[in-house]
């Protein structure tokens, strides 16, 4: 059954229980965001939750949703339409074919990227759960070669993960000559164990990684919706 969540200007944002979306989307949303007419694309798209969140803040440049699962695709079809927004163009697909060869390639301003978290551990049976949580089809390398491919030079890419696998995603990133630029953990509240990160990058620029302050759950950082 399907679900509706406003965000604060009034964007409507439809989810299913195998397509929600969570505290660290919103995050990742709010970390770093496309200029208003940049051309923007969201890996891992789901729901639309990331795109949708652009729009919700004044984002008005065509934008890519990509995602693999056709059922979450197809909710962020409908949510599209709904909204009556004709700017993002939601597309089921995969990323590692993305961009592959062709014009599409270099045409992209800006790329975010919300990816299954876990690289080992149980599965769940469902095989669109266990691909949302799990890197059985899209892993570290996947996600950065995707951005690498679709970004202009200089064009920005922003990532969350765990704080366990901070160093696989910095070297990844670099190997795809994704520079990491800016770099945020996220903590429930002051002094507790960061949950998540945060990065920024640009493509085909030089070293220089900034550490910005905590973000901080309990002050709000999550919250939308009037």
């Amino acid at each position: 059954m399907s679900g509706v969540e406003i965000l604060d200007n009034g964007t409507q944002v439809l989810t299913a229980p195998r397509a929600t979306f969570g505290t660290d989307a919103l995050l990742l949303g709010r970390f770093a965001q496309p200029r208003r007419a940049e051309r923007a694309l969201d890996l891992c798209s789901g729901c639309g939750i990331i795109s949708l969140l652009w729009h919700d803040a004044g984002h008005r440049g065509f934008c890519t949703a990509l995602e693999l699962d056709p059922d979450a695709s197809a909710l962020c079809v409908q949510a599209v339409a709904e909204n009556g927004i004709d700017h993002i163009a939601p597309v089921q697909g995969d990323l590692r074919t993305f961009c592959a060869a062709g014009p599409e390639q270099g045409r992209y301003d800006f790329a975010a990227c919300n990816p299954p978290y876990f690289t080992a551990g149980p599965q769940s049976p469902d095989p669109v759960r266990a691909a949302a949580r799990h890197t059985v089809t899209c892993t570290t390398e996947d996600v950065a070669q995707c951005a690498r491919r679709a970004l202009r030079d200089g064009g920005r890419f922003v990532l969350c993960q765990r704080p366990d696998q901070l160093v696989e995603v910095l070297c990844a990133l670099r190997a795809a000559r994704l520079e990491p630029k800016r770099l945020a953990f996220v903590r429930q509240r002051a002094g507790s164990t960061p949950w998540l990160f945060l990065v920024e990058a640009q493509k085909g620029r030089k070293p220089g990684l900034k550490l910005e302050p905590d973000i901080l759950i309990e002050s709000g950082a999550a919250r939308y919706g009037k």
